[in-house]
């Protein structure tokens, strides 16, 4: 078995393997050649920065039309990660509007600025640090991560995924719930960076690794 991390220029691949390669055996490779990706038995579509630098370098390095694909065909196991789960949405509202990949309905938000804490602290943009994750069902990723386990966050913008049936995570910052765990057939993304996510992050990526949809 092989492990893909696509690599088209943007998002954390080394720390993303180093994880990927800390919890299997089985190869793990960080690559861009669509011979390599089509080989690979599983794929990780990592991401970082600006949504539309991602969907460019993407479509520069003549990779969408590969991601499209697999999406579609649902050929193989695919975890989606950061900007990485943004970019499987229809569009984001980033930098005036970016259409994305469309693989999930529904769009990515800005949370807004002036969001305030229970105590009316006022909520720094971007969310950055440790936030519970509520399971909102189940899903063979989450065997052996507890109820409102806590996971590792970096972002200004939010999924906000159409159809609830997708939803398989959520996270409160403020007033937002946002979406940060979808899942579709083969796929599924999620917003937090579980390679930096401690134990529960390992063990999500240990799923991932055994997961037979």
């Amino acid at each position: 078995m092989t492990i893909a991390v696509i690599d088209y220029g943007m998002g954390n691949l080394h720390s993303v393997a180093k994880a990927l390669e800390h919890v299997t055996h089985e190869n793990v490779v960080i690559t861009r050649d669509p011979r390599r990706i089509l080989g690979a038995t599983r794929l990780v579509l990592p991401g970082q920065g600006a949504i539309r630098d991602c969907v460019g370098e993407l479509e520069r390095t003549e990779l969408r039309g590969l991601v499209d694909d697999i999406l579609t065909r649902q050929a193989k196991p695919l975890l989606g990660i950061c900007v990485g789960q943004q970019m499987l949405l229809e569009r984001s509202d980033e930098n005036g509007g970016v259409d994305c990949l469309g693989f999930f309905p529904g769009n990515v938000k800005r949370f807004p600025a002036t969001m305030r804490d229970q105590h009316d602290q006022r909520l720094k943009v971007p969310h950055m640090g440790w936030n519970l994750l509520h399971q909102r069902q189940p899903h063979p990723l989450w065997e052996g991560i507890e109820q409102h386990e806590h996971f590792y966050f970096v972002h200004s913008y939010y999924v906000e995924a159409a159809d609830d049936a997708h939803v398989f995570g959520t996270t409160d910052y403020g007033s937002v719930n946002a979406h940060v765990a979808i899942g579709r057939d083969s796929t599924f993304a999620v917003q937090f960076h579980p390679e930096k996510s401690a134990r529960a992050g390992l063990r999500l990526l240990e799923n991932f690794v055994t997961w037979t949809p």
